[in-house]
């Protein structure tokens, strides 16, 4: 065994992949730097989603020459100088180990000048070797330029995803940074093009609707509540905005951006009956605490918080979520809409005692009495003034003639006499069944879930949804197949705020989702507009916006897998039963018998893809025993 020491530009190159493992991760480090150096303006310039150049540029205090130097080697910091500093860290970096893993597998360019000096810097790294300082005339702060990154591990540049998705994971981290700090205004430009110009805000609310637009701002609520554990603000969604998206749900603690599970547990836990299954409410919640009761030195890229008793905090963060919740009379129950309904009086415990005596009308009926009987006091064609009348309706009746009564002559009884109600006495008694006969028809629609028709042996029943997962499985797999959509085009087109980073997620999908039938075009940094979608899709804007929401969860669960990947079938089946919640209501007969005709032209009308029965056949015989 041959056991040597590895020069130092190896072992940088490996200990690099702890700590940048795409381009964000180098905006991520960058734009840390720049909120530790005091910045209170800084810029982020992207191209080629990183590939190119990631620059960040800001207006903080800037460093020395020497300083300029020191700091791209490995554990230089100025952040800490004892072991018990790590027990109170207040900021982003303190490994020192960000900037040296970057210049490990990247070329990188560092402007900076100090306040104090006439002039600045300019230092050159590439490989973990130092090739340039020289000075240079530059604005206070510093500006990085991180040039083709991974250029010397060609391996791991391979493994690099399309620009829409590195984008993607570069806004992520510019949100996560920004949320963290309203008082510094920050930009983002991509390819020459403003993404975020975001101005330093008054308040946590103005950030968060500058960086994510109104539309999320004006669906959050107010969080506080201090306790002698943890402290904690920030804002929560309102129980039915919640959707179906895991994204903007974000956790702060002392001004860092963490992960965990295990408090999302907890938000989730309070919302308990008052979101709809799968939904995921959004949040932006910040936890001031003791640093001597957290533990930030857990994982190289810091975005893993260990709490000294994070049990305590978890039922903190449970309780005043709960709360905030209650404060905005969100209730765990059926939310009715009472406007305009009139408060109703609450009695004392001893109301029986005092109320007055009420006695309850009488009343009398005849149960032989036979209203087809035509006794002879009654004056031909309409009721005797004893008769009963419904007022509104016409007293008439017509004239069978002498049929006998199959219940016999009915007995005389005495009626209240109702001759000073208004009576019209010549009309006839048809006329109580005008326009309200019901055209004959061989299909029943119930509650808009089952179609029932006759058959030979007896009555079929038809699952609506089951049959539109069944037709639309078909649709999709012959689209796939064939390339052969069927698009149904919205009468006009529907304009969908989705956010900057699923609006890439559309657009890196776009070809793929056109071959289904789906017309969906960008606009702007953060809007779609859906022009068309695949025939049997309910178009309205609600049921188009919420079919979007759907379509966005398929294609971003598959993970790192690419949708042509998958198999046909397994995404035709996802498409199916996300298209069969968002199918076309059946609310005519009409409509009924059009879907029967198209269940019964799939290849297998009786089972869903996944194996569920769609249709049922109560034989004329059992209906039989039911009488």
């Amino acid at each position: 065994m041959d056991i040597r020491i590895l020069p130092s530009n190896i072992a940088n190159m490996i200990a690099a992949g702890e700590v940048v493992q795409r381009p964000s991760s180098v905006v991520k480090e960058l734009l840390e730097n720049a909120v530790d150096a005091g910045a209170d303006q800084v810029t982020v310039i992207i191209k080629d989603a990183g590939r190119t150049l990631v620059q960040v540029i800001d207006n903080g205090c800037g460093m020395s020459p020497d300083e300029a130097v020191l700091c791209f080697e490995r554990h230089a910091t100025s952040k800490i100088s004892s072991a018990e500093d790590l027990q109170h860290i207040q900021t982003y970096g303190f490994r020192g180990e960000a900037l040296a893993s970057i210049a490990a597998v990247a070329e990188v360019t560092l402007k900076t000048r100090r306040e104090e000096d006439q002039v600045g810097c300019q230092v050159d790294y590439a490989d973990s070797k130092h090739l340039s300082t020289i000075e240079v005339s530059a604005p206070k702060g510093s500006s990085f330029s991180v040039r083709n990154i991974f250029y010397n591990v060609p391996a791991r540049r391979k493994f690099l995803k399309s620009d829409n998705v590195e984008f993607k994971h570069i806004l992520e981290e510019f949100t996560r940074v920004a949320l963290t700090r309203p008082e510094i205004g920050f930009t983002l430009v991509h390819n020459g093009r403003d993404i975020h110009v975001l101005r330093k805000a008054k308040s946590l609310k103005f950030r968060i609707q500058d960086l994510l637009g109104r539309n999320t701002a004006d669906k959050v609520v107010e969080l506080h509540a201090d306790t002698s554990v943890v402290n904690l603000s920030g804002y929560i969604c309102r129980p039915d905005e919640a959707k179906k998206t895991v994204s903007q749900q974000f956790f702060f603690v002392n001004g860092r951006y963490f992960r965990s599970p295990y408090m999302h547990k907890a938000v989730m836990k309070a919302y308990e009956d008052m979101i709809a299954d799968g939904a995921t409410p959004s949040y932006f919640i910040y936890m001031d605490i003791d640093p001597n009761s957290i533990d930030v030195n857990i994982s190289p890229t810091k975005t893993e918080i260990k709490f000294e008793d994070d049990s305590v905090v978890f039922q903190i963060l449970y309780a005043a979520v709960r709360e905030s919740l209650g404060k905005n009379s969100f209730s765990n129950g059926l939310d009715f809409d009472l406007g305009g309904a009139p408060d109703l009086p609450t009695f004392g415990q001893n109301y029986d005692n005092y109320r007055p005596d009420v006695v309850a009308p009488q009343t009398s009926f005849d149960p032989g009495y036979n209203p087809f009987d035509t006794p002879s006091s009654k004056p031909a064609g309409g009721y005797s003034s004893k008769g009963p009348v419904i007022d509104g309706f016409s007293g008439g009746e017509p004239d069978f003639g002498p049929a006998p009564s199959p219940y016999g002559q009915a007995p005389v009884k005495e009626y209240p006499d109702f001759s000073s109600m208004h009576r019209k006495e010549t009309e006839d008694y048809s006329r109580l069944f005008e326009d309200r006969t019901l055209p004959s028809t061989d299909v029943v629609i119930l509650q808009g879930k089952y179609i029932v028709t006759p058959v030979k042996s007896g009555l079929m029943l038809v699952n609506i949804r089951r049959a539109w997962e069944r037709i639309l499985y078909e649709r999709f797999l012959e689209a796939f197949s064939k390339n052969a959509p069927v698009t149904r085009v919205t009468m006009f087109p529907v304009e969908i705020v989705v956010g900057p980073e699923n609006r890439l997620v559309f657009e890196e999908h776009m070809d793929y989702l056109r071959g289904l039938g789906f017309d969906i075009a960008p606009k702007d940094m953060d809007k779609i507009v859906v022009n068309g979608i695949p025939e049997g899709f309910s178009c309205d804007d609600k049921s188009v916006e919420a079919l979007m929401a759907d379509v966005l969860i398929a294609i971003t669960e598959t993970g790192t897998a690419t949708l042509a990947g998958m198999m046909e079938s397994s995404m035709a089946e996802k498409f199916a039963k996300m298209g069969s919640a968002r199918g076309e209501k059946i609310t005519s007969a009409q409509q009924a018998r059009k879907l029967i005709d198209t269940l019964f032209g799939c290849s297998n009308a009786e089972f869903t893809s996944s194996g569920l029965k769609i249709l049922s056949i109560i034989p004329l015989g059992e209906i039989d025993s039911k009488f």
